[in-house]
């Protein structure tokens, strides 16, 4: 078993900028990936970005491509996003996902692990 723990959402101007964090706990040595989604009221979750376990490569949703960046911190487990030139269209709760099985990482089905969510509101 793995749990996440997001923090670091909250409201900030359009414009801003905010650093989620996702602590990972457990049986992490078999995670494939790590990404982020989001899902906005009376939308899908979306996929926004994830980083590879093996080669540590990164992938992104077209509309935060330039504006975020997902890194990680191995010895804490941990794996960030951070969101510059925020914009209202980024109002979501975003949710931290782990996965061991080997697929798209775009797809959120293949994930096997999922945090609670933090909200990001971003005002005009």
């Amino acid at each position: 078993q793995v749990q996440l723990t997001e923090s670091g959402g909250g409201l900030v101007q359009a414009g801003g900028s905010l650093r989620l964090s996702c602590a990972a706990s457990g049986r992490t040595s078999s995670n494939s990936a790590m990404a982020w989604f989001r899902q906005a009221p009376g939308k899908e979750r979306e996929f926004v970005a994830a980083t590879r376990w093996r080669g540590g490569s990164s992938d992104y949703v077209d509309s935060v491509k330039g504006r975020f960046t997902i890194s990680r911190d191995d010895p804490k487990n941990t794996v960030y996003l951070q969101m510059n030139r925020l914009k209202p269209e980024d109002t979501a709760v975003y949710y931290c996902a782990a996965k061991i099985r080997i697929g798209p990482v775009y797809r959120s089905s293949l994930y096997d692990y999922w945090g609670l969510g933090t909200q990001v509101t971003v005002s005009s």
